[in-house]
């Protein structure tokens, strides 16, 4: 979940990062720990990275 993180990053980069970290949080909270919901969390986190990277340009 520590990748999730979107504080640290400036305030455009924010704007992206931050629906992807509140969507971890919340599926991370809703969902019973598994091999499915650990796949879900890393292709989430890989499409959160993918969108950041876009708004760098």
């Amino acid at each position: 979940m520590k990748y999730f993180e979107f504080k640290h990053l400036p305030e455009h980069l924010q704007a992206v990062s931050r629906p992807f970290g509140y969507l971890a949080e919340q599926m991370n909270a809703d969902l019973p720990d598994g091999p499915e919901k650990s796949a879900g969390l890393r292709k989430l986190l890989e499409a959160k990275d993918c969108m950041v990277r876009a708004a760098l340009g």
